[in-house]
């Protein structure tokens, strides 16, 4: 499928790199071959338990979810997608440093996707919902790696998903940026 489900985005989930201290401190240059062979192994050998931490920002997505739901008609939409939006980037990130590639596909669909609605509808929260269901099952699952063909099948049905709401819902296309 094509990225952002061939629709314009109309926001972007942007990384902040914050100010280096440390580099500042000790100076610039690269890390020997050694020390990079060092941290890669490392991450390779990671075994810390990646559930704690997604559990923590499945969480969060339920509570933007919540707080979608709830939230008054002239609530700032932006916010609301924010909330939702900030733990799904932190999955995305997160998911193959513990070896979770799937939740790193399914959270990557999920960023496309809030980046590209227009507001937080009751049909885009179901979406949202079954992202944040079916990520928790991988999870629960333990299925690291690419999750293999019932992976790419997960992937296809959320992909499938979100191409049916723009189908249903035209009005969240920017008409103007076409």
């Amino acid at each position: 499928m094509t990225e952002h489900f061939n629709q314009i985005p109309k926001r972007k989930a942007e990384f902040i790199k914050p100010p280096n201290n440390l580099k500042k401190k000790v100076g610039s240059g690269g890390l020997s071959d050694n020390i990079l062979n060092k941290a890669q192994a490392l991450l390779e050998k990671n075994t810390i338990d990646f559930q704690p931490l997604a559990e923590m920002y499945l969480n969060s997505i339920m509570k933007g979810i919540d707080n979608a739901k709830n939230a008054p008609p002239d609530s700032d939409t932006e916010a609301l997608i924010a909330q939702i939006l900030y733990p799904a980037v932190q999955l995305k990130a997160n998911g193959g440093m513990f070896h979770y590639n799937l939740v790193t596909k399914m959270a990557d669909k999920f960023v496309q996707f809030m980046e590209v609605i227009e507001k937080p509808d009751i049909e885009a929260l179901e979406i949202v919902l079954a992202f944040h269901t079916t990520i928790r099952a991988v999870i629960l699952g333990k299925i690291k790696g690419d999750g293999g063909s019932h992976g790419e099948d997960l992937i296809r049905a959320l992909d499938e998903a979100c191409i049916r709401y723009f189908d249903k819902n035209p009005d969240n296309i920017d008409h103007q940026a076409l």
